[in-house]
């Protein structure tokens, strides 16, 4: 459905995406997750045609943004960081126009729109005006405007900011259940938001692609893979004799705490998937008499993998890079874009009422 291949985009000297690949399939849900900064919604304003690239490509359902900008977005519904929502309109109102948008006439619109509020939740504010809305129910609007006309793929850039919890498990919920007939996107930097709907995980680093898989094959990823925790009857010095003795290297041994008043070692041990230890480590100690008083694994987690290779990213701001863009590096539809950011923003300083 959507092939990127070496895309890079630079601002100046600054490098926003750095030769960036992969490849999105119908079927899956796919997560871009990194930090703030790390080039997650430039990725995405990239592969939508908001943006162009300095170089490389990206091939939607076979078609290349930049050369057949209106061919390809025919399979896209994109829902931006902040929705670019017409506040004077009512929410009715504004679904019927984006039908419209997407070719769609007279009852077939209102059909449309009607089946777009159904799934977003938003049927019960249809005709109130969008400036009137709070924060969540516009983020919902915007993603009743992504649905529209059931694009073949969908692009979610932080699609439950401003949601409540419970409206943020009906969203993923929502997203979940687009994966049967759609290809999705999501970029987020909440890492309990991936892990609850995501089939693959693209993780990028300073606008590179520094690991993909699955929940399960990143979190088997870790240079430290599971740790062995354990607290034995002795001393620092028996302790690392019996490990050594079991081969385990100097590095993968930390102490946590020699408690010489309770005559205690705590110890975690750096332990490959392909290698369990405790068995013989359970002989080796006994043979040591050095008693076990604890043993437990510890698993690493998919939050351990993202610290591990995003560790040294410094935590930039991403959007004041985007803002750097002059008219050259901006929407190859120009004048409709521009005009329904100005509209985004214009919503945001409106009044909000509660949900």
């Amino acid at each position: 459905m959507i092939k990127v291949e070496n895309l890079t985009k630079r601002y100046g000297p600054h490098t926003a995406v750095d030769d960036l690949s992969f490849t999105v399939e119908k079927g899956k849900v796919y997560g871009l997750l990194g930090v703030n900064g790390a080039g997650k919604s430039t990725t995405m304003n990239i592969i939508t045609g908001y943006l162009s690239s300095t170089k490389g490509k990206v091939y939607v359902d076979g078609e290349d943004i930049m050369k057949k900008p209106e061919k390809a977005k025919e399979h896209i519904g994109y829902l931006p960081e902040i929705p670019a929502l017409y506040p004077d309109m009512t929410v009715r109102e504004y679904l019927e126009f984006a039908a419209q948008l997407r070719h769609l006439k007279g009852r077939d619109a209102v059909k449309e729109a009607d089946r777009v509020m159904s799934l977003a939740s938003v049927d019960d504010v249809a005709d109130r005006l969008i400036k009137n809305l709070s924060k969540g129910y516009k983020q919902r609007v915007g993603l009743a405007c992504a649905l529209t006309g059931d694009p073949d793929i969908i692009i979610l850039d932080e699609p439950t900011v401003g949601l409540d919890p419970r409206q943020i498990i009906e969203i993923r919920s929502l997203i979940s259940s687009l994966r049967k007939d759609h290809a999705v996107i999501l970029s987020s930097h909440i890492l309990s938001e991936v892990q609850a709907v995501c089939d693959e995980i693209l993780i990028i680093s300073k606008g590179r692609l520094v690991a993909g898989g699955s929940p399960e094959q990143l979190e088997g990823m870790s240079k430290k893979s599971h740790e062995l925790k354990l607290t034995v009857k002795g001393n620092e010095k028996a302790l690392n004799k019996v490990l050594s003795g079991l081969h385990v290297s100097e590095e993968k041994i930390k102490i946590l705490n020699d408690d010489k008043e309770a005559g205690t070692v705590s110890a975690s041990v750096g332990m490959d998937d392909d290698k369990d230890i405790r068995e013989e480590l359970f002989y080796a100690l006994c043979e040591a008499q050095l008693p076990l008083m604890e043993l437990s694994v510890s698993h690493m987690s998919l939050e351990d993998v993202f610290i591990e290779l995003t560790e040294k990213e410094p935590q930039d701001d991403e959007t004041s890079s985007s803002s750097e863009a002059g008219p050259e590096e901006g929407s190859t539809d120009g004048t409709l874009d521009k005009d329904e950011n100005t509209a985004g923003k214009e919503a945001e300083n409106d009044e909000e009422v509660s949900d």
